[in-house]
């Protein structure tokens, strides 16, 4: 970020690079971390601020945040998507209310019930309008209902969502196929006044290359399906060649594994480096046995007495041009053979114009006209979203087209002219400064656990089995808490370098003009600058703080209004780690009142004293360990923690208190059990000193 004179650019609209990675910009660091300092409630609301088909997103995201988050420049980047199916598995919240203010009104028919769809028509419903969701099959959910595995996403997940957008006013027609029980016409004749295509991509393609007619041919999306829904099963073990490298390919070689081949081998164009699946399908794919066949392309089907045989392939040796299209080249002179007994096209998905062929403009090439900078296809009123436009894409990118279709919508329905361009993007922050990621602690990232290959093969039961408690707070608290750190108020500061000296990451600097610069976009957030500058100079995006902080006066006459002749002890903790616990949070503590900060470091004395001002008797801050299997990854912190506790017993003694009534105490997640302990000492030395509620 870049500075002028003492002047600190504000991050107030810069977003963490996971959010502006994020299709729909969810709060990531938000919700991660809720579940790293123990609400969960928080973290599933702060994900439903944002995102209609959460349980979906938290099984099978494609999770582009994780490519851009900060962390890799360290290590590793947290779990994000692991992080938020934990949320929603532990968590208990409902979508927030709508936002007050105009409501549009209209009626709008929403054909297709995908990721797409179902975004666009939660989120006009949200707007006041009222819409009807159309889908040729049975049940909601598109192409993540009827193709995605059962092993990746339960339809248990689907259907916690399509109820939750459904209790928004969404209603649902189902089994009614566009372009033969209904028409555009007919819809617009029964009052819709504007109607949403978002019908995916539902059409398998093949290649015809000799032999590709005849038995024993299957293409991908038929395939998946039946599997799912009717519980496909091959007969006598054979050889199963998938073509295709993408994730549907992936999916199409896992579950004819499940479904009983003998063999799966995979071919494809690309080399190892380029086969677009995500690099963790591949991977899982091995683990299950599929055999991988990179740079090879299908040069003919092998037959014999009309039964296959096996593939001719040809060595690819460039799949894209130098302008990087699609022109794939070959060694006809290097030929292979995989043998198998039934083939699998997994090469791609295409759009059926039929539905609406004679109603809206179609080009040569069988694709909707489209105008993406106003959603709108040839026909007024007619806009359309996700794949069927776009082409292919992840799901939560499909989402977010359909987010941005609503606008269109909404603004047609008022008479406003509408530009997709003219949507405001949010700049992110930028890299971390090489110097900080060095400064900044390795810790491993926790992998969410499966069940082991030989165990997922056997069934189509979910194979991913999620984090425990413990393991997804410790993975949450790996997040870097981007543009929640530290800003300097110019007004206040007098430059008086103490910022500059405590940080352990070396963030304040002295500019050309030798005053302070807070370099806001390299904080890491540990607040140990909060608490040393003389003049409160410095302040927190995230409002952690100040929460806590605003929590002590309530939590203290709570204890006040309850209090038993023993010394009334406020504990103030860390809320990481062990302290974010349900166990610890849910255990009441005798004669005390508890506090949680985001770190200790971020305790400022005035705190303390303020506590003792409203009459609690005692102080006990308590830190984590630095070096407990929680992985604190603050440095310095508890030796400036016990430092500040020891200048507030300085002060008290100066004014004739007991220096006894605060102390600070470190304890690690092992130890966590021992904090009434270590309440009931200090509150036994504060009798002692003669300074109990009775003196």
């Amino acid at each position: 970020m870049t500075q002028h004179g003492n002047q600190d650019l504000t991050l107030d609209n810069i977003h963490p690079p996971c959010q502006s990675a994020c299709p729909l910009h969810q709060g990531v660091r938000d919700y991660l971390l809720a579940i790293a300092t123990g609400d969960f409630d928080r973290s599933l609301a702060i994900i439903k601020e944002t995102n209609p088909l959460p349980f979906v997103c938290g099984t099978i995201c494609a999770h582009h945040c994780e490519d851009e988050c900060r962390r890799n420049d360290v290590d590793k980047p947290p779990s994000i998507r692991g992080l938020k199916r934990f949320a929603i598995e532990y968590g208990n919240a409902k979508a927030p209310s709508p936002a007050e203010g105009s409501k549009i009104s209209g009626k709008v028919a929403v054909i297709g019930a995908g990721p797409a769809g179902l975004t666009a028509a939660y989120d006009l419903a949200r707007m006041g309008a009222d819409v009807t969701v159309y889908d040729s099959d049975q049940q909601a959910g598109g192409a993540v209902r009827h193709y995605i595995p059962l092993y990746r996403l339960p339809d248990e997940a689907i259907d916690q969502d399509i109820e939750e957008i459904a209790e928004q006013g969404v209603k649902f027609k189902y089994g009614v196929e566009l372009g033969k029980d209904i028409t555009i016409e007919q819809l617009e004749k029964e009052g819709y006044q504007s109607i949403l295509l978002a019908m995916g991509l539902p059409v398998s393609r093949g290649l015809n290359i000799p032999g590709s007619e005849g038995e024993d041919i299957i293409y991908a999306l038929p395939f998946l399906k039946k599997v799912k829904r009717e519980g496909f099963k091959f007969e006598g073990s054979p050889t199963v060649i998938v073509i295709g490298g993408g994730n549907v390919a992936m999916d199409v070689s896992r579950s004819a594994v499940r479904a009983g081949a003998g063999k799966v081998k995979l071919a494809c164009l690309e080399c190892d480096e380029e086969m677009p699946a995500f690099s963790w399908e591949i991977e899982e794919a091995q683990e299950e046995g599929v055999e991988m066949n990179p740079s090879w392309g299908p040069d003919e089907i092998i037959r014999e007495n009309g039964k296959i045989k096996g593939l001719g392939l040809v060595e690819c040796t460039c799949v894209f041009d130098e302008q990087g299209r699609f022109n794939p080249e070959f060694d006809k002179e290097n030929k292979e053979m995989l043998e198998g007994d039934i083939v699998i096209f997994s090469i791609g998905q295409g759009g059926d114009p039929e539905p609406v062929r004679g109603e809206i403009d179609i080009d040569e090439r069988g694709r909707i006209v489209f105008d993406n900078r106003t959603m709108s296809t040839s026909r007024p009123g007619v806009f359309g979203c996700g794949e069927v436009v776009t082409g292919p894409g992840t799901a939560v990118q499909s989402m977010a087209n359909g987010r941005v279709a609503a606008k269109a919508i909404a603004c047609y329905l008022e008479g406003i002219p509408f530009d997709s361009a003219s949507l405001e993007e949010v700049p992110e922050l930028e890299k971390l400064d090489s110097a900080v990621a060095e400064e900044i602690d390795r810790i491993d990232r926790n992998s969410i656990p499966m069940m082991t290959p030989e165990e997922r093969v056997r069934h189509f039961k979910q194979a991913e089995l999620g984090y425990d408690t413990e393991t997804a707070i410790c993975e949450a608290r790996r997040c870097l808490t981007c543009a929640a750190g530290a800003q300097r108020i110019d007004e206040l500061c007098v430059n008086c370098l103490s910022c500059v000296r405590i940080c352990p990451y070396d963030v304040p600097v002295i500019n050309d003009e030798g005053t302070v610069t807070i370099r806001n976009e390299q904080c890491q957030a540990c607040g140990l600058c909060l608490g040393i500058c003389p003049v409160y100079a410095i302040k927190f995006r995230s409002s952690l703080v100040d929460d806590a902080a605003e929590s002590i006066e309530p939590a203290v006459q709570k204890l006040l209004d309850r209090r038993n002749g023993e010394p009334a002890m406020l504990a103030i903790t860390c809320a990481y780690g062990a302290f974010a616990l349900p166990e610890f949070l849910n255990k009441e503590h005798k004669n005390t009142a508890l506090v949680r900060y985001p770190c200790v470091g971020k305790v400022d004395g005035l705190h303390l004293l303020k506590a003792i001002e409203q009459g609690v008797d005692g102080v006990v801050v308590v830190g984590c360990s630095e070096s407990d299997k929680y992985n604190c990854q603050y440095k310095e912190i508890s030796q400036w923690a016990e430092k500040r506790v020891g200048h507030v017993g300085d002060l008290l003694e100066t004014i004739g208190l007991e220096r006894e009534r605060v102390s600070f105490t470190e304890l690690s997640g092992e130890e966590i059990g021992k904090l009434d302990q270590v309440i009931e000492e200090a509150a036994e030395r504060l009798k002692q000193a003669g300074s109990s509620s009775e003196s």
